[in-house]
């Protein structure tokens, strides 16, 4: 495999061709590559550039809405729901944000619902999001069931990520972190299965529900969750959360993220916005710093996502570099 170094300009500009060449409006494509140029920024390869050819794709066979305009409603005093209307998660997102910080902004919390969306792929673009605003974002999502419940030898629930971004004092994020609930990302299964090497012990199960090293076997049988019986109870609360709460499609429904044809995905996110200082005033900062200081006396301990490092180019591989050029000059 071939490395080549890459601008996060030139990749942001080369997605949003390749969207608007298969059909996006320039404000969509604008939001979903600015998510694929984050992805990329912080070596989360999963849900960059991989995902570019499948969203195109599906913007030629009508499975996501390129063009459609987010529908942002208030059904109660601090609850905010924007409609995808089978559009893209992230403008969507962005439509009904600024609407949701001021319910949070007016009441303490908000309970804001994206629902029936395209992925979002990385669920704490978002939840960053809402931390650079000030409030603690805490977020849920689902996806394709993968995952079979411990004991279990059917997929019912997805990896079902959650993410959580806390705001620093003084603008910014303090930490942040987004974590399936299951063990490990499905595409790193596949990405393994595809280079034939070994998986660790732990990830998954054949379709016997035994563990296996196996790709092969574990793409046929199904993920576990991560820590058991633990990381199935948050698995299961994030389901509840982003398909039961949020109307839109539960594991069991969603066909395959990246087929190019099919019905279109249909997924919720929910999240909790949380104005940190609304119970404790400053204290919270005072609490906060001190955490913070505890962790950064340790040398090897840190918060996660904390001092990340901010970076202008990437290293990413020279064939998929030249998919995404060839996509924009459709």
């Amino acid at each position: 495999m071939t490395k080549i170094t890459v601008t996060l300009n030139d990749i942001q500009t080369a997605s949003k061709q390749a969207l608007i060449a298969h059909g996006a409006a320039d404000w969509i494509a604008t939001e979903v590559s600015h998510a694929i140029r984050v992805a990329e920024s912080n070596n989360n390869i999963i849900c960059g550039l991989y995902y570019l050819e499948s969203y195109c794709l599906q913007l030629m066979s009508g499975r996501v809405d390129g063009n459609v305009e987010p529908v942002i409603s208030k059904p109660r005093t601090a609850s905010v729901m924007t409609d995808a209307k089978f559009g893209f998660a992230q403008p969507a997102f962005k439509r009904g944000l600024p609407q949701a910080l001021e319910t949070a902004t007016e009441s303490g919390t908000c309970a804001f619902a994206v629902c029936h969306a395209h992925t979002c792929t990385s669920l704490g673009y978002f939840t960053e999001q809402i931390a650079n605003a000030g409030m603690i974002g805490i977020g849920f999502t689902n996806a394709s069931a993968v995952v079979s419940p411990p004991g279990g030898t059917k997929a019912v629930l997805g990896t079902n990520p959650i993410a959580m971004a806390i705001p620093a004092e003084n603008g910014g994020v303090a930490f942040q972190f987004d974590q399936s609930t299951s063990a490990v990302a499905l595409g790193k299964i596949t990405m393994a299965n595809a280079a034939g090497e070994a998986i660790p012990l732990g990830w998954a199960v054949d379709k016997d529900g035994n563990p296996t090293t196996d790709p092969k076997a574990a793409l046929s049988g199904s993920l576990v969750s991560t820590g058991g019986y633990k990381g199935y109870g948050f698995g299961l609360m994030a389901e509840i959360l982003a398909a039961a709460v949020t109307g839109s499609v539960t594991s069991l429904n969603v066909k395959g993220l990246k087929l190019a044809d099919g019905t279109p995905h249909d997924l919720g996110q929910f999240y909790f916005i949380v104005d940190p200082t609304t119970f404790s005033g400053d204290a919270f900062w005072a609490r906060l710093a001190s955490l913070t200081e505890s962790v950064a006396a340790q040398p090897n301990a840190r918060l996660p996502g904390a001092n990340r490092k901010e970076v202008s180019e990437v290293s990413i591989d020279k064939g998929l570099w030249e998919q995404t050029i060839g996509l924009g000059q459709k």
